[in-house]
């Protein structure tokens, strides 16, 4: 019995350890939530700002978004290599809320760079905050969507 237990123990840590590594391994893409702080990396870097207004869990086209180009590998790699990203969320759900000072930022953010209230609204940006293009969802995963920010960040 105690080595049926241990067994199960084992392979629970084991099976445990193992999701961990995966979500690590799935989720090393990092974004920002303050602006300053994506600022400053993409002076560091010399990359501009992929900015992001979502509503992670009530607005369709944001969820296919993310599902469909910033989860996939492909997006991942490339943005390492190109971007800095920020994310500015904006859900609905009581379980999901974020705390009221982010929620404040956000919406300082969004008096500025989303004037409109578009959902899901990508801004691309220089470290100075000069816009330098606009987009939304389009379908067509990372394939179409990579060429279609390239274009954006050199139609100037």
């Amino acid at each position: 019995m105690q080595r049926a237990f241990s067994f199960a123990l084992l392979w629970a840590l084991l099976s445990l350890g193992y999701t961990a590594n995966a979500q690590a391994t799935t989720d090393n893409l990092k974004w920002e939530h303050r602006y300053e702080e994506a600022a400053r990396q993409a002076a560091a870097d010399h990359k501009p700002i992929l900015m992001v207004f979502a509503g992670s869990d009530w607005c369709k086209p944001c969820i296919l978004l993310r599902r469909e180009v910033w989860d996939t590998p492909a997006f991942r790699d490339y943005a390492k290599e190109h971007f800095v990203l920020l994310e500015l969320d904006f859900p609905r759900f009581k379980k999901n809320q974020l705390p009221e000072e982010q929620k404040k930022y956000n919406e300082q953010l969004a008096d500025k760079y989303n004037q409109e209230g578009l959902f899901p609204l990508v801004v691309l940006t220089d470290e100075k905050g000069n816009v330098l293009g606009k987009t939304g969802y389009q379908p067509g995963g990372p394939d179409k969507y990579i060429p279609h920010l390239e274009q954006l960040l050199h139609q100037k």
